[in-house]
């Protein structure tokens, strides 16, 4: 760690390198999402819904198992209550009847002497999912203004807003891509459902912070060094920040991590996903949200 006790990096001169690393995993995502489409889950694009009761409380891994292999794609298991009643949501397309006797009689066959009872069933629609969609699409947007507001209003320059919001946008695009082209052949579900739209709105949130705390170091040099080069200024910003954001970066990816491994399996992408927030967050806010206040304040002062 003594890298990072004095460091001197030059971050402007690789502000280059980081333009052509963003480009092509932007690129790259956005291909993807265009080629491929987004894979979304059973909240995104409807599906059936079962509540069951258990004579005695059943593991939900071994559950969900159980019932891949009879409806053909690993359904959504989860606890409803008590450790006796389990949530199953499933995008079978067949009718409701028969895809309740597939549940029934895999639930029969794995785990006998344990009878299931049906005591809810439900079909998510796609006037329903449509409208989940629309409201997880506006949540991110939403987010994304507040944020560009918050920063205009503390550091009263709009180059700021723009860095911050163009950091976050190119760190939630490039997760969906990866979600994207990588979701049928990740040995775990990348669809993207609820809990994904909630690791998204929590990378925005990791790399907002990571963000402001280099922007925040920047304000203060600027009013401590006012005859220091401006791109000079931001380096070392960026360089008296470094130790705070590797170790808060490192430790928090050893944390979800740690979930990753050992949250269970609907845990997975979840934890995936803010797996590849922290990284790409931590990049952004050295790479991309200085390097967009530069460029835009060499642009400014150009058009002026």
């Amino acid at each position: 760690m003594r890298w990072f006790e004095t460091p001197d990096f030059n971050f402007i001169k690789a502000h280059k390198i980081g333009y052509v690393i963003s480009g092509i995993l932007l690129l790259a995502a956005i291909i993807g999402i265009f080629t491929k489409g987004l894979q979304y889950g059973i909240d995104f694009k409807g599906g059936k819904e079962f509540t069951l009761e258990f004579d005695e409380p059943i593991e939900v891994v071994e559950l969900r198992s159980a019932l891949t292999e009879s409806l053909g794609s690993t359904p959504v298991v989860k606890r409803f209550g008590s450790p006796r009643d389990i949530l199953i949501r499933t995008d079978d397309e067949r009718d409701i009847t028969t895809v309740q006797n597939a549940i029934l009689g895999a639930v029969e066959q794995s785990f006998e002497g344990n009878q299931a009872n049906v005591i809810k069933t439900d079909i998510v629609g796609a006037r329903f999912a449509e409208d989940l969609k629309r409201g997880a699409l506006n949540a991110i947007i939403f987010a994304l203004i507040v944020i560009f507001i918050y920063i205009f209003i503390r550091f009263k320059n709009w180059t700021f807003s723009a860095g911050a919001v163009a950091a976050l946008f190119h760190d939630v695009l490039i997760v969906v891509g990866v979600f994207t082209i990588f979701g049928e052949i990740a040995p775990f579900s990348m669809q993207i459902d609820q809990s994904i739209i909630a690791a998204f709105l929590t990378i925005v949130g990791y790399s907002l912070n990571d963000t402001v705390v280099v922007f925040d170091r920047i304000r203060e040099n600027s009013l401590l060094y006012k005859t220091m080069d401006y791109d000079e200024m931001i380096n070392k910003s960026l360089n008296d920040t470094l130790s705070r954001t590797v170790i808060t970066s490192v430790t928090t990816l050893f944390v979800v991590t740690v979930l990753f491994i050992f949250g269970g399996e609907v845990l997975k992408g979840f934890s995936f996903a803010l797996m590849l927030g922290v990284i790409i967050g931590t990049y952004s806010s050295l790479f991309v949200a200085s390097a967009m206040v530069v460029e835009l304040r060499r642009w400014r002062k150009e058009a002026s």
